[in-house]
């Protein structure tokens, strides 16, 4: 008996990481709306009433759908040196005709009109992504300077990729990354503090 129980947690914790998995295809496909259940446990070799087991409910699966999709560094390192050129680079990379499409960028798109989603979205950006470039930034405004530069990057992943505009899609890798680390700098680099006002320099001479 004992030795039988190692093997059905194992097999449980398959079973788990398939219909994740799977989730993670569908959702990223199709988007939260148009996913079900149904094609997930589909696609995973499982039944629908596995899904509500170990997840609870569609909800709680796009959940950690999300987790599992934005928290591994993609385009936003861990290397604070040449931050601007290495997020400019991956983004050139992953966005490259002959890239892979199952990415975050597309999860994102495809999910964000749901109300539900775009609350659990959100939450997985702040916390996973958008925390990670903020905590990779001198000075002020760090939150906002990092979410100004993700939306420069899913901007341009949007247009490259899914849009296709004809610029940005034949653009070369090195050429397209040395345009966007430019455009990054600003927000990357420390922004200067204007000294506080001298009020006497506003005072006519006597």
């Amino acid at each position: 008996m004992s030795a039988a129980q190692p093997a059905r947690k194992r097999d449980s914790a398959a079973t788990r990481e398939a219909i994740l998995a799977a989730a993670i295809i569908e959702f990223t496909e199709h988007g939260y709306g148009a996913a079900g259940v149904r094609q997930i446990s589909e696609r995973a070799g499982v039944t629908a009433m596995m899904i509500n087991r170990y997840f609870g409910s569609k909800k709680n699966l796009f959940a950690e759908a999300v987790e599992r999709a934005f928290g591994p560094p993609t385009i936003v390192g861990d290397d604070p040196a040449g931050l601007s050129h290495a997020i400019a680079h991956n983004l050139a990379e992953r966005t490259a005709p002959d890239a892979e499409r199952l990415d975050p960028f597309l999860l994102l798109l495809r999910s964000a009109a749901e109300p539900e989603a775009a609350d659990i979205l959100r939450a997985g950006i702040e916390s996973h992504v958008g925390a990670r470039f903020a905590g990779l930034l001198d000075g002020p405004d760090a939150d906002v300077r990092a979410q100004l530069g993700l939306a420069l990057v899913a901007g341009t992943w949007l247009l490259r990729t899914m849009v296709g505009t004809t610029a940005l899609a034949s653009a070369g890798n090195a050429d397209l990354a040395d345009l966007v680390s430019d455009m990054l700098e600003p927000v990357v680099g420390p922004r200067e503090i204007a000294p506080p006002a001298d009020p006497a320099a506003d005072r006519p001479p006597r």
